[in-house]
Parts: C-alpha cells; structure tokens; sequence
C-alpha cells in the first residue's frame, strides 16, 4: 500500500494500463503539459505526444476521433475536462459509441474510457460545476462510473480502461487532493460491485462520489445518538449494485439515498423506484432521496451553499426515517 492522492492514483492507473497494452492511449486539450488538474502530469514524458495527444479546443472532434479510433482496435482514453464541456460531444457518445455495438450486430466494439470531471468546485459556477450522471445511466450501452477515492480511482479507472464498452467515468473535483492507502498491486477493480462502508440495522443509506464523505460523516454522527446505518458507496451506476442494496434494505427496513445532483430526475430516483419495486413488504418507511434543488448552481459562495446537501440535511433525513 502507498499513500496517495486521489490525482495521483488516476495518474498511475494510466501509466499502468499503458505500459501493459499499447493499445492504450489519451486525447484531450493540455494532456501534454498534465492536464487541467495535473491528472496527466509526467505521462507524455514516459510515452510521447503520439501516446498523450494535445488536440483542439473541440470536445466533439475529440469524441469523434476517439469512437473512430476505438471502432479500429485502440483504447482511447478520452479527456473532456469537465463533465459540462462534454455537452458538446454528446452525439458521439451517445448516438455512436454508446449504439454501435448493437447496430453492427456485435461484429465491432468500442472500448474507451470518457474521463468527466464533476461536481461542485468552490466558485466555479454554473457552466463548471453540474453532476449529469443520470444523463448517461439513461442510455443503453454506456457503463457509468463514479469514485469516490483514491483506491478506488486506481482499480476502477483499469477496469474502464480494460473494458470492452464505452466508459463515462466521472471523478469529483474536489476529490484531486484526497489522500489514501492505494494498493500497488496492477490488479483492475469490479465493475458493477457497490463498496458496504459500515454495517447498521436503523437505514440504508446509499450514495456515490463526493457525497459519501458527507454521509460517512453524518452516519459517524448518527451513531453517537444510537441510530446506526448501513452505508453503500455505488462506486458504478450503471451497472449499479441492486442486490447488495435491496438485500439492505430488507433488512433495515428503511432506504435514504444521497447524491450532489439535482434531485429532480436525479439517479437517486432509479434506485429508490427498483426498491420500492422489489422490497415494498419490508420498507417501514416511504423511501427518501436527497439531492440539490433545481436551480444553477452560483458563482458567489452564499448561493453556491444553497445547492449543497449537507451532513445536517442527511442526519436529518435518516431521523426523519425512524
């Protein structure tokens, strides 16, 4: 194990991934000078600029050069910056890579990883700062990824990396500078699989990304009045853990689940509609989601805090569940 950054673990997936397939390779604006947030740095050293491409300013000639690339046998890594930017390359993703597995008739593949930053990143404003991971989980043929830290940014970035589907893979903004234990081993992490963080009987809480700090830490709160949580970080949404969370839940009876992004539409309400579906005769409460409201979010801080859901907001919710 090596302490680490949650940067510097998706740095050394790259490298790691690259070194083993030289199938592998990254496009983006400023890759060679590390990349906006220095998840780059040093790599176009180690394998030159055919390897770490500069492109232009243009997210959807990068998509469509990176679908055609991955249509042709190559892993592109594809670096859209901010989640935001890569509105404008949403027709590649997601009426070309995401199809043309099943249009072909499986006679060709696309295997890439779309790296988008998320979330909100102190006065960054409205253009700078959306979570669109329901986008994404609503198209068939795209795998959705969201991780929360450093280990996890390492084994699951090698494992989009090795998949044979389109990837969105979205890490936080303000997780860059997180540091943790990271394994050295070159093993890629499971897909699909949802990480149990701490066992209760009380409620399930489920989450994914940034916010399962916030909720680790409201649940470390919980605990000391006696209400004890059952807490899942869903790491992937699509596919997302069903089964690790309905099993939960018929236990504790009870489901809150939290994300940064707008309620309204939000992936919280896919998983707590699959569990009303499916565990509606052990729910002892109606199930509840939090999220941000429905409004931009603000470049002034003051605003800006109006959209976030908070480690108040959370105990609150889980409270109001008893």
């Amino acid at each position: 194990m090596t302490m680490m950054s949650y940067r510097e673990a998706a740095n050394q997936a790259v490298a790691e991934e690259m070194r083993r397939d030289d199938r592998v390779w990254a496009l983006g604006e400023d890759l060679g000078r590390g990349g906006v947030f220095g998840q780059y740095k040093g790599l176009a050293d180690e394998f030159g600029h055919d390897r770490i491409a500069d492109t232009p300013i243009s997210e959807a000639c990068i998509m469509g050069a990176a679908v055609g690339a991955a249509m042709m046998g190559t892993r592109p890594i594809v670096e859209m910056r901010f989640s935001d930017f890569a509105l404008c390359a949403v027709d590649e993703l997601v009426n070309q890579a995401a199809k043309a597995r099943y249009m072909f008739g499986g006679q060709t593949k696309v295997p890439m990883v779309v790296r988008e930053p998320i979330g909100i990143w102190r006065s960054s404003a409205a253009q700078h700062s959306q979570s669109l991971e329901a986008w994404y989980t609503h198209v068939p043929g795209l795998v959705v990824v969201a991780p929360s830290s450093p280990a996890d940014n390492k084994a699951l970035l090698k494992a989009s990396i090795r998949c044979d589907d389109p990837v969105v893979y979205m890490e936080h903004k303000a997780l860059w500078d997180l540091e943790d234990d990271v394994s050295d081993s070159d093993a890629a992490g499971a897909l699909g699989v949802a990480h149990h963080l701490r066992s209760g009987g009380d409620a399930t809480v489920v989450t994914w990304s940034a916010m399962t700090h916030v909720c680790r830490q409201a649940c470390d709160a919980l605990a000391d009045e006696g209400i004890e949580a059952d807490l899942f970080d869903l790491r992937t949404l699509w596919p997302w853990d069903r089964d690790a969370v309905c099993q939960s839940v018929e236990r504790t009876g009870r489901l809150l689940v939290v994300h940064e992004a707008v309620a309204v539409g939000g992936f919280g309400a896919e998983v707590a509609a699959t569990v009303g579906e499916t565990c509606f005769t052990s729910l002892k409460a109606p199930v509840r989601r939090l999220g941000a409201p429905r409004i931009p979010i603000s470049y002034a801080p003051p605003l800006e805090d109006l959209a976030r859901v908070t480690e108040q907001h959370i105990c609150d919710a889980v409270r109001g569940l008893q």
